[in-house]
């Protein structure tokens, strides 16, 4: 991790977002040791879960076996490319008398086609660590980087992304599980001609473990480098962010 980069974002972070939390980053590694490995069967079925520990500043470094949700193994990339059996009906509505559904699309139809036209990733090393951006040390190399925050501050980092682009899509939102849209997405944009921005965490099976008032955004690492590099040219300077600045200081963050 470039340190210059690192310190300049901090001093920046600090000047218009005074008070907001700081945001995570992750990255795979084939080297142990970059962080406290979760070992099988100690973390929360759901990646959101631990990930409350990094946003406090535990740094957490996970393999195929730490991770118990099946979905968060595939999602992270350390899944087999297979589901569970009998999954459109899960994600949908169910087998009478054998299988629950979520009931989060209408049909297993649909989940079927959603299934289909999504990118699947294979997690490039037997590693994936998070850190906070605070604890992140010359050896990390991160690729992406995550945001858990309240409307304000979403509001800045959604206007920022879009700050250098004439495309209205800038920012995406695309449906899927809370570890989906903070790895799978954003890592996948990293290799895109014009990266995006994810927003996320409206997955109800996650939103138990984030604050109520809080959703994510993640971005790229090289295009988060860009978007830091505008900030003292955007409206992040003017009387407008001012007042919202104000605001966001005064805020009562949500645990």
């Amino acid at each position: 991790m470039d340190r210059a980069i690192k310190d300049r974002f901090a001093a920046l972070w600090a000047k218009y977002f005074d008070g907001a939390e700081l945001p995570i980053a992750f990255y795979y590694t084939d080297e142990a040791g970059r962080a406290e490995l979760v070992k099988a069967g100690a973390a929360a079925r759901c990646l959101i879960g631990e990930l409350a520990k990094v946003r406090k500043g535990a740094s957490l470094c996970f393999n195929v076996d730490s991770v118990g949700c099946p979905g968060g193994k595939r999602y992270l990339g350390f899944g087999t490319g297979e589901v569970m059996p009998n999954f459109s009906y899960f994600l949908s509505c169910g087998i009478p008398g054998k299988l629950e559904g979520e009931r989060y699309k209408k049909s297993p139809e649909l989940v079927q086609e959603l299934m289909e036209s999504s990118v699947e990733v294979k997690a490039p090393a037997r590693f994936i660590v998070f850190k906070r951006w605070d604890h992140l040390e010359e050896v990390d190399d991160p690729v992406v980087v995550i945001f858990f925050a309240p409307p304000d501050v979403l509001a800045g980092l959604f206007t920022l992304a879009n700050f250098d682009s004439a495309e209205p899509n800038a920012v995406f939102t695309p449906m899927g599980s809370g570890c989906s849209v903070i790895v799978r997405y954003p890592y996948v944009e990293k290799d895109a001609a014009r990266p995006r921005g994810v927003l996320g965490m409206f997955d109800p099976s996650a939103r138990p473990h984030v604050p109520s008032n809080y959703l994510t955004f993640a971005i790229p690492m090289v295009r988060f480098v860009t978007m830091s590099d505008n900030m003292e040219e955007s409206f992040l300077i003017t009387h407008t962010w001012s007042k919202i600045r104000e605001r966001i200081s005064r805020a009562e963050w949500g645990e």
